[in-house]
């Protein structure tokens, strides 16, 4: 009997070690994500001193000079960074969206083989890295001539990849649509046209919602093709914007941090405005 109260003993002590350790790395890999989070908030409202005194410390006093400063930028960075990526984001949607949706609809309606082909080829914009097309991407663009525009950079982001993940998650949701509903639209005369407007693109709103949230936050937050394909003359995302905003010789981090909060805060109220669809989206998506 001893023996075996040894082993159990042993046997507790041990599974007491592995739940310390266990929460000992959650701890770890939490403030590993939310520190920097932390860092970022707080030092936008200090100035520049305090954050470099103590990076971790409160915002006391509380102060609003670096978002002011950051809008009162003599070089409008910050101003235009916004307009330039709410234009850029916003042309993305409309063009990806319903041209996604549409492209989805015909591919879920041909038969076995040629979907299976068709997805595939889509496959293939979400494998290969967007880094290793750029530069044949640059160069298509010269040719166009809409190298250096906005035309161009919308254009290169509709095509790199975010279509083809909004194309697999619409193909998704498709499943889950009835086909009687479909069937009777046809026999009562109704174009495909017509059904993926009035019966198809209003019950996937839940995808849409996903589409939208997903290629919103990352054309947003896109920082490589607006330096390279946009450049530095033609204009700045905001993205680029915090990038040009670090001086050669002395950075003003407490306005750093504000244009870094600003550029921050319009993906997270979209979120917050579009979050049930986006979550009804995912729960949906699951069960298919």
């Amino acid at each position: 009997m001893s023996a075996v109260t040894s082993i159990r003993v042993h046997a507790t002590a041990g599974s007491r070690v592995r739940l310390v350790g266990r929460l000992f790395a959650a701890w770890v890999a939490t403030l590993a994500f939310v520190l920097p989070i932390y860092i970022a908030l707080s030092s936008a409202f200090r100035t520049t001193a305090q954050t470099t005194a103590n990076p971790l410390g409160l915002p006391i006093p509380f102060t609003f000079d670096n978002i002011i400063g950051a809008f009162q930028r003599s070089d409008n960075l910050v101003t235009l960074g916004l307009l330039n990526s709410i234009l850029v984001t916003g042309c993305t949607l409309v063009i990806v969206i319903p041209l996604s949706s549409a492209l989805s609809f015909w591919i879920y309606g041909r038969g076995p083989r040629l979907k299976t082909f068709l997805l595939g080829v889509f496959a293939l914009g979400l494998m290969i890295p967007p880094q290793i097309t750029l530069i044949p991407l640059v160069q298509m663009l010269q040719f166009f001539g809409l190298q250096n525009t906005y035309p161009g950079l919308i254009l290169s982001d509709v095509g790199g990849g975010y279509l083809a993940f909004a194309v697999f998650v619409y193909v998704g949701f498709l499943r889950g649509v009835p086909t009687e509903i479909l069937e009777a639209a046809r026999v009562d005369g109704a174009s495909e046209l017509r059904i993926w407007a009035t019966i198809v693109f209003p019950l996937v709103r839940p995808a849409t919602a996903t589409v939208g949230i997903f290629i919103g936050l990352w054309t947003w937050n896109d920082f490589l093709n607006p330096l390279i394909i946009l450049g530095p003359l033609q204009g700045q995302t905001i993205t680029t914007g915090i990038y040009i905003s670090l001086g050669q010789i002395a950075t003003n981090y407490g306005q750093l941090f504000g244009v870094m909060f600003i550029a921050a805060i319009v993906p997270v109220v979209g979120y917050l405005l579009t979050q049930r669809q986006f979550i009804s989206g995912l729960l949906a998506g699951s069960s298919k």
